[in-house]
This record gives structure tokens, C-alpha cells and sequence, in this order.
């Protein structure tokens, strides 16, 4: 008869937030296991930022996250800033350099980063069990009670369960519901998920009115009620992608409009104005394709009925061109869903957690860190930098309440 094997804490999912907190749980002495069903750690780490791992963000404040809670974040985020992590990376000797908007990537490979996690893992002796799969959970005296399948296969114990599953984004990457599937069975309240950071789609006629344009790139301002990014956007063959469509597609709800203002910082009606004074046999979607791509200049002549000498075009007329660049309004039928969704918006209510240690109020000893938790950042390392947060919180609480 097989042994039970026993450990202080188990985590279940090998993603940023799992492999962070197992750093720290174990960082006094604990027994720590990891579980993962994937053949490999860290998969989303591997392929971020085009495999260089966008790992945390210069900006990283509570202001750029979503939840029904947004002071929750507060206390991790703010005992693990995005300056320890830049620590731990530079500490490694990991060469990283700043893009845009306080994004930071590493120099060379994201794998860097996954091999990082897994040495600090190593200094405190915490284990790794790959193709491994939770088949039951059972709460007992004193903690938890796992059937586990796989390369590692019995029955396990643990005063501490940390679950680490993600959400449910990229499912071809082995993303499931698990960690939902957790939080119901222990009664935990669930805040309803989304996909998220995710491009949008349209109806088959206004794709059929831009299908040209597929490819076509360009700085835009894009709004969706209160909120506004300024980034590129993209079209596509379905609809509309790029970092400002996947920022705004977190705040964007069915039946909504979005508002786009293209090269928001160019005086396009000086510029008109002055092409009609000095060349006014030109014509006028010539000139806008001065200022913006060619194909998305000929959409907007054709979708405003304007063409020939800009001579012809009153200053009215003009601003009334310029007025529909600076607010292009679309209706989007819907996401392109978990499929592509960088992240999962909503998940495992705050309310039930605290903020502090990660640990569920009602249920001793259980904890939820990073994605699964109620908690999405934005686009460009946020959302890493809150699972190193709640991956540290949780470790900390664990290894001090060793002490």
C-alpha cells in the first residue's frame, strides 16, 4: 500500500504566481509542492512579450487594475513592488531593458525568468511535479487531502493549499476553470469571468466595410465610456486588435460603442487647410494619406462620401471631416473570447479573501494568487507584477506562520 506523502504547502499551478510563492513558503524550513498538468513551468511566462517575458511594468500601481474591490490590491502590491522583482531579476544577472509606457523585458529570453523562479525554488528545497493532475480535494483535521494523478499519482496531505491555476485564457495552453471549481466546492463566491486584454469582433457588414484594411496599423486614442488608452490599433481580418483595442477590451461590455481617434497629437485641419491653400486642385484623400495610412485614409473618404480638390471644401466641411478622425464610433458584436484573451477578468471574489496573506476567511489554510483572484491588470507587465505580489504575500504569510 502506497504511502501518503505529507507537506506543509501545496500548490497547485506552476504558472508566475505558483513557482513565486513556493519561493517563500519553503523560506523557513517548510515542506513545498508544486503541481502542475502541464509538461512544462511556467508556459505563459515562455511565451510573453514575444518570448521575452514583458515581466513587470515602472508604472505598476493599484489605479492600473480591475476589480469589484480596487482596494484589495493595495497591500500586496505595496509590500512587493515592482522594484523587489527588478531586484530579484538584476540579481540574477538578467539583462532587461524598457520599452514603451514603463514596460520591461528582458534582453535575451523569457526563459530566463522561469529559470530564475525555479532556482529560488530550488534554495529552499521546494519540489516540482509535472503532468500532475488534482484529481480530488478533501478538507481533513488540519488541512487538506489530494488524490493526484500522473507522473506523480497517491494520495497527498498539506496544512496549506495555495491554488495558482490561472483563469481560463488560452485553454489550448492547458488553461481550465479549476481554481473556480475549487472555490465552489469550499462555497467561496465567485465574481462572473470574462475574457479580457482580448481583440474585438464586428459583424460581418462593417467587416466587410474595412476587410481592406486587414494589417493596417496606426496611433490612436480609444475610448470606451470613462476609460481611454493611447496606443496603436490594428485592424484584422475579424475586427480591430493592437495594444489600445486588447486595453480597452477589459472595460468594453456587449452593446457598447467604441470611440477611436486617429494620430490624435496631428493638427489635421491646419494641415488640410494649408494643402488647400497651397495646392488646392489636389485631392483631399491624398492629402490625408499624409497624415494617415494609405487604406485607412480611403475608408474614411469613402464612409464620409468625400473626394476631389480639397479647393471645393469649406472650413465647415473640413472640421467636419477632421471631427469624425478624432471619433470614429464602432459597435463590437463581441471578443475573439479565451482563445486569444491574454487574461481572465473576474474570478475568485476579494471579499472572501484577505488582502494581507491571500488566504480564503472562511477556510483556514486556504489560499488564491494571481489571475484567479478578482484581479486583472492592464496590458504591459501588470498583470505579472500581481502575481509576483500575491504569490509573495501568500509565501510570507505561510513561511511566518512557521515561526
Amino acid at each position: 500500500m502506497q504511502k501518503t506523502q505529507q507537506f506543509d504547502t501545496i500548490i497547485i499551478g506552476a504558472g508566475a504566481a505558483g513557482l513565486m510563492c513556493a519561493a517563500h513558503a519553503g523560506a523557513r524550513g517548510g515542506k513545498v509542492l508544486v503541481i502542475e498538468h502541464n509538461k512544462a513551468p511556467g508556459e505563459k511566462i515562455r511565451i510573453s512579450g514575444g518570448g521575452r517575458c514583458n515581466f513587470t511594468n515602472l508604472h505598476a500601481a493599484p489605479e492600473n487594475f480591475l476589480s469589484e474591490n480596487p482596494h484589495f490590491i493595495k497591500s500586496a502590491l505595496k509590500r512587493y513592488t515592482q522594484w523587489d522583482f527588478i531586484d530579484l531579476v538584476t540579481a540574477h544577472k538578467i539583462a532587461w531593458h524598457e520599452k514603451t509606457l514603463g514596460q520591461l523585458f528582458c534582453d535575451d529570453s523569457s526563459k530566463q525568468i522561469i529559470t530564475m523562479l525555479l532556482a529560488e525554488m530550488e534554495k529552499v528545497g521546494a519540489e516540482l511535479a509535472l503532468e500532475t493532475s488534482v484529481d480530488q480535494i478533501m478538507p481533513g483535521q488540519g488541512g487538506f487531502a489530494l488524490a493526484v494523478s500522473g507522473q506523480r499519482s497517491g494520495a497527498i496531505t498539506c496544512t496549506n493549499l495555495v491554488i495558482a491555476s490561472g483563469g481560463k485564457s488560452i485553454p489550448k495552453m492547458g488553461a481550465t476553470g479549476f481554481g473556480y471549481r475549487v472555490a465552489a466546492q469550499f462555497d467561496l463566491p465567485i465574481v462572473e469571468t470574462r475574457a479580457g486584454l482580448v481583440p474585438l469582433v464586428f459583424s460581418e457588414e462593417i467587416k466587410a466595410d474595412f476587410k481592406e484594411m486587414a494589417g493596417v496599423s496606426c496611433d490612436t486614442i480609444i475610448s470606451c465610456g470613462p476609460a481611454h488608452f493611447e496606443e496603436a490599433l490594428l485592424f484584422t481580418h475579424r475586427g480591430l486588435s493592437g495594444p489600445s483595442v486588447l486595453q480597452i477590451s477589459s472595460y468594453w461590455r456587449e452593446k457598447q460603442p467604441v470611440s477611436v481617434s486617429f494620430m490624435p497629437h496631428e493638427d489635421i485641419y491646419e494641415h488640410l487647410r494649408v494643402a488647400r491653400a497651397e495646392s488646392g486642385r489636389r485631392d483631399i484623400v491624398t492629402i490625408l494619406s499624409e497624415l494617415l495610412p494609405k487604406k485607412l485614409a480611403s475608408y474614411i473618404g469613402q464612409q464620409l462620401g468625400v473626394s476631389g480638390n480639397i479647393a471645393d471644401f469649406s472650413d465647415k466641411r473640413l472640421q467636419e471631416v477632421v471631427e469624425r478622425i478624432r471619433a470614429w464610433k464602432v459597435w463590437p458584436v463581441g471578443t475573439e473570447g479565451y482563445r486569444t484573451a491574454e487574461v481572465t477578468l473576474g474570478g475568485i471574489s476579494t471579499e472572501c479573501l484577505n488582502s494581507k496573506t491571500m488566504e480564503a476567511k472562511s477556510v483556514p489554510g486556504l489560499y488564491f494568487i494571481g489571475e484567479v483572484v478578482d484581479v486583472t491588470g492592464w496590458l504591459g507587465g501588470y498583470n505579472f507584477q500581481w502575481a509576483w505580489s500575491s504569490g509573495w504575500a501568500a509565501g510570507q504569510a505561510i513561511a511566518e506562520g512557521r515561526s
